[in-house]
């Protein structure tokens, strides 16, 4: 037994060590955007009716910092602000879908093809998916202002908001966007993102080499179980990456794991709620639908594309197991730990104002 256990505890730091580096650097990414684009932005560009802005929040969506529960209450002070089901479903999907932290470890785990194709992916799912309900007549248009309201944050303070923010000194900005990115975000992702390793040190322990291809049959029904395993399941993209990672290694596809990456973030219980509230529940079933569809064709895609170009993503993937000896690597990975035991310890209670209009950075 204590075997089998340090035999996964090597594997996951295996895992850590490749990922860390490249995780470090897309929290830093995620601060930087923090610092210099003000939240008021988000909601002028998105908070409209019609198909620009289901473009927009498609676009917007695939770089902003936000985790997958994160994403949620912005989604719903944006619809509270005027925007289209459309634009909410939308920037729903592309957020948690992809974002600076995963396309980091994206290129670190899989490949630099899929580092590509992920983000691509994401906005061209979450522009179907946008487009389809904003089809379905939105007969409760929703004209609040603010989603503060009651709380003593008017909405003159959240429309002079980025006059503020532009007026702060730059290093002041910048040390908030890191704080916030390596204290808020790191907290609110790090624990899923160290489940989503210990699963994939699981999966690379105990499932032996071509297991997957051997019993998963054929590509289509490759595409569609890791459809059905990922909606369900609650993971951020951060986290699924490693997992999809070491499938790759037993023998999945590049489009099955596309699936996986796509279907997982963006479908779970907490959005399926949040859409059905706000949206309704013909919505949700649009919702659901197009992001099933969306990720079996990009899967099929993707490996027609892989066959195409004659790229192995397992040799990738193999080869990224191989540039760990770097003193870098283990660096990384122990600085990474430090800063997620730094967050996770007990802190002195603040005197934060009781209707929480302190500094809430990224809605998170």
């Amino acid at each position: 037994m204590s075997d089998i256990a340090i035999g996964i505890l090597f594997e996951c730091w295996d895992i850590l060590k490749e990922a860390a580096p490249y995780v470090l650097f897309g929290f830093f990414a995620a601060g930087i955007l923090k610092a210099f684009i003000p939240e008021d932005l988000v909601s002028k560009h998105l908070g409209q009716n019609g198909s620009r802005s289901v473009l927009k929040a498609s676009l917007f969506g695939i770089p902003l910092p936000l985790c997958s529960c994160g994403v949620i209450p912005v989604a719903i002070g944006l619809r509270k602000q005027g925007a289209s089901k459309g634009a909410t479903a939308s920037f729903l999907v592309s957020v948690p879908e992809t974002g600076v932290d995963s396309i980091a470890i994206t290129w670190a785990l899989l490949d630099p093809l899929m580092t590509i194709i992920r983000p691509v992916s994401a906005f061209i799912t979450a522009m179907v998916t946008g487009l389809f309900i904003n089809l379905i007549p939105d007969t409760k248009a929703v004209q609040e202002k603010s989603p503060h309201e009651g709380c003593g944050c008017s909405s003159h303070a959240e429309s002079d908001n980025e006059v503020v923010h532009q007026k702060e000194p730059l290093l002041h900005r910048m040390k908030g966007g890191l704080t916030y990115a390596f204290s808020d975000l790191l907290k609110d992702i790090g624990g899923w993102l160290m489940l989503g390793i210990a699963i994939a040190g699981i999966i690379s322990f105990f499932v032996p080499v071509g297991f997957i291809e051997q019993y998963l049959g054929g590509e289509f029904s490759s595409l569609l179980i890791m459809l059905v395993i990922g909606i369900p399941l609650y993971i951020c993209a951060s986290a699924s990456t490693p997992i999809a990672a070491a499938l790759v290694l037993k023998g999945l596809s590049p489009g099955a794991a596309l699936v996986f990456l796509l279907a997982g973030p963006a479908t779970n219980a907490a959005t399926m709620t949040v859409v059905a509230k706000h949206l309704g529940k013909a919505a949700t079933v649009v919702y659901t639908t197009a992001i099933a569809i969306c990720s079996l064709a990009m899967g099929w895609a993707v490996n027609r594309i892989y066959a195409w170009a004659d790229i192995d993503i397992m040799t990738w993937v193999k080869q990224a197991e191989r540039t760990t000896e770097s003193l870098l690597y283990p660096a990384s990975a122990i600085l990474l730990l430090a800063l997620l035991l730094r967050n996770y310890l007990p802190k002195k209670a603040s005197d934060d104002s009781a209707c929480g209009c302190h500094e809430q950075p990224g809605g998170g």
